[in-house]
């Protein structure tokens, strides 16, 4: 009878662990944030990411860091999952971030076979390497 008692303390603890890796909503953490911040990024902004995407299990699915090739993309626009549309706003160049996003702004219940399981919470260590935005530009154009 113990060891049933035991061995049921130790499921209910591994099942909370693992319940707690369930993200229900965005979660970002600033890790760095440079000391000046003279343009943050926005709607509409083409912005350069560097990123290393992660399961709740540790896994990594894909990594531009190993690559040394950050993607560029219109934030905001749709061109990237709704957690990096939304979780990298007001982002300064040279910013770290860690995204925690839930499978409803990832992949969804279907996933992205084979690497992505359908209902996946994704982890992003992202780092903002560059802003080319509406006013980046207008400063370019006036030098």
């Amino acid at each position: 009878m113990r060891a049933v008692a035991i061995l049921f303390f130790f499921l209910s603890l591994s099942s909370s662990v693992f319940a707690d890796k369930e993200v229900k909503e965005l979660q970002i953490g600033v890790k760095y944030k440079p000391e000046t911040c003279e343009l943050k990024a926005r709607k509409g902004d083409t912005v350069r990411v560097h990123y290393r995407g992660k399961l709740t299990d540790g896994t990594v699915f894909d990594s531009s860091f190993e690559r040394g090739d950050p993607i560029s993309f219109e934030l905001g626009t749709g061109q990237v999952i709704k957690g990096w549309d939304q979780g990298l706003l007001g982002t300064c160049v040279g910013e770290k971030r860690k995204l925690k996003i839930p499978a409803k702004l990832g992949y969804g219940e279907q996933g992205s076979p084979p690497t992505i399981p359908g209902g996946a919470t994704l982890i992003f260590e992202t780092e903002l390497v560059e802003i080319l935005g509406k006013n980046s530009k207008a400063e370019d154009e006036e030098l």
